[in-house]
């Protein structure tokens, strides 16, 4: 192969056009180096040439130690070339290498180039951050499109006064599902208001509206994205939303509206679910979220948002489920909470995975243990039908079901005298988030603030979120097993615990990685470059996870949290050296701003 062929192949070179390429093949020099050879040393000469490794391997050396290793197709000699300083670090051939090498003035030409030029300048989070829009497939970019565009009329309005028939004439006329109610504030009738709140009730045609009318509509600006309007409707179980601009009404979108948008919406699994009378037709629901969480993610929409819709989807099935198993059971005998937490906790669960979730009741009776077993039974039964697989560790309501006085003497426990395996198998419990009951649980929300003062209990929690390692070898090469990673495992999950340790300690509420990050930031806890980097690499691994996922699915294949590295572009490959290395980083400043090591 010619220098230029391999060149061209790589990243940021592909950027280059014809013309300057062809200086690039005119000046290229093929260089071959001996293991154990010095390229650049520490505190030496500035460097005079970028170097691209064609075979080999080199490692940057600084004080006698290696801190990174270089493979063929890595580059290496830019930042001391741009800066005119002395290397900062010796580059060491750690076995026979050869490189291509490329002069000093051609790359200063080469860097008018803007995008080829980003490559150089850029950092890790830069990089990442643009790697999200650049490689974020897109249908038409519909999500990210204002849902002022789907406006079909202006709204309708009528008075408090007016009568249900007369709402009804005004909407049939304008082919309209719902009405607005000119009220300080406005209000809403829809449809589906006729049906529950006029039919159902036994209501006359004569009824005011004011007597069933929402109020206050909700409402969002005109330029909000297709992608937040509907997140806002599965939050708020609405199925119209009306439309401002500048403080005034224009319009008001559906369900239905959006239904036409995108094919695969979530509101219109929101609607099966709603309309759900008996779990077993629950048996294609894993495939049509795999089929919404497909659409999404190729409608352009950030995989963190993805999370939060297919959560408050599952939000909504658990409560549809829990109202099925008391129309059955009854009525509860005392207040109670069903909570989730783990992934679904922190709203971050896109394809379905194991169920993580718990029961908190009031009172402790005899009447109570055996009602809540039943319904604890029935709705976990309704999740496994739904293809919520059971957790592996056990921990799902059928089995932690418990008196709130008992929940605070365990949060109490794990707070007060944390033991590291235990910390381990039950730091999730603290990702905990109430989907449906009465039941406060503000003494289990005050536990968790409040451990966020006890250091020792930070030092376990810290300790444990250890325990993952990045696979990254001795020379920081990604060590693979049969050519695959765990992403997960080696990146994902590591974020996950740093992410809890640092809010519990700014005493943040917050339950998702991003919004738990960005808190500790904000609180001091962590550096703004800390933030941005685990947040970039956090955002960067669950896409590349979410996409070999969707493709192992569209394979017909059982989608886990492997990836092969051979399916990777060399700019990802580097791309995930990088994120590995960054939080192989971050675990060391968990050490030692925890001070792990002290624990014994």
């Amino acid at each position: 192969m010619e220098a230029i062929d391999f060149i061209q192949t790589q990243h940021p070179f592909d950027c280059l056009d014809e013309t300057e390429l062809k200086h690039i093949e005119q000046t290229v020099e093929m260089i071959r180096f001996s293991q154990g050879d010095h390229i650049l040393t520490q505190g030496g000469k500035p460097s005079c040439h970028l170097y691209l490794i064609r075979e080999g391997v080199v490692s940057f050396v600084r004080d006698g130690q290696v801190i990174q290793i270089q493979e063929d197709g890595d580059l290496f000699g830019y930042p001391s070339m741009l800066d005119q300083a002395s290397p900062s670090f010796d580059v060491v051939a750690e076995e026979d290498v050869l490189v291509q090498r490329i002069p000093e003035n051609v790359f200063r030409k080469l860097i008018d180039n803007a995008t080829f030029a980003e490559f150089f300048l850029k950092n890790l989070v830069e990089r990442l951050r643009h790697i999200s829009v650049s490689d974020t497939p897109s249908v038409g970019g519909d999500l990210t499109t204002s849902v002022g565009t789907l406006i079909l009329r202006p709204p309708l309005f009528v008075s408090p006064a007016a009568t249900v028939a007369e709402a009804a004439q005004l909407m049939s006329k304008a082919w309209a599902g719902s009405v607005l109610v000119k009220d300080d504030p406005p209000g809403i009738v829809t449809d589906r208001d006729f049906r529950v709140r006029v039919l159902a009730e036994g209501l006359g045609p004569n009824t005011p509206v004011h007597l069933i009318m929402s109020r206050p509509v909700k409402t969002m600006p005109v330029e909000t994205p297709v992608y937040a309007a509907l997140l806002f409707m599965l939050e708020e179980n609405i199925h119209h939303l009306a439309l401002t601009q500048k403080r005034e009404i224009v319009g008001v979108v559906s369900a239905t509206d959006l239904l036409r948008h995108q094919a695969k919406s979530p509101l219109y699994l929101l609607r099966q679910v709603e309309n759900l009378e008996d779990p077993d037709a629950l048996s294609k629901y894993a495939i049509e979220v795999a089929g919404t969480v497909e659409t999404l993610f190729k409608g352009g929409l950030d995989v963190s948002k993805i999370g939060q819709m297919i959560a408050s989807l599952n939000d909504a099935l658990l409560r549809r489920l829990l109202h099925l198993a008391e129309d059955e059971l009854g009525p509860p005998p005392t207040p109670y909470a069903w909570i989730v937490f783990g992934s679904e906790g922190r709203m971050e669960q896109a394809l379905l995975t194991d169920q993580d979730n718990a029961l908190v009741y009031l009172e402790d009776t005899v009447e109570a243990r055996d009602y809540f077993s039943a319904l604890a039974d029935r709705v976990v039964n309704g999740l496994l039908k739904a293809g919520f697989p059971p957790c592996p560790g056990g921990y799902i309501a059928t089995n932690w079901r418990y008196p709130l006085d008992e929940w605070i003497r365990l949060f109490k426990g794990w707070v007060e005298t944390p033991e590291p395996q235990a910390l381990l198998e039950t730091a999730i419990f603290f990702d905990f988030r109430a989907v449906y009951g009465e039941l406060s649980l503000e003494p289990l929300e005050q536990i968790v603030l409040d451990a966020g003062k006890q250091g020792i209990f930070l030092a376990h929690l810290a300790r444990a979120a250890l325990k993952l390692r990045p696979p990254l070898g001795f020379f920081r090469r990604i060590r693979d097993e049969a050519g695959e990673v765990d992403l997960k495992a080696g990146g994902i999950a590591p974020i996950v615990s740093m992410a809890r340790v640092y809010a519990l300690q700014a005493r943040s509420r917050s339950r998702s990685t991003l919004e738990r990050l960005e808190a500790a930031y904000e609180a001091g806890a962590l550096s703004q470059e800390g933030s941005e980097t685990l947040i970039e690499t956090y955002c960067f691994l669950l896409r590349l996870r979410l996409r070999e996922q969707l493709n192992a699915i569209s394979a017909g294949e059982t989608p886990d949290n492997k990836i092969c590295l051979k399916d990777l572009s060399r700019v990802e490959y580097r791309h995930l050296k990088d994120a590995f290395l960054a939080v192989r980083e971050m675990q060391e400043a968990v050490s030692q701003r925890f001070q792990t090591g002290m624990l014994g």
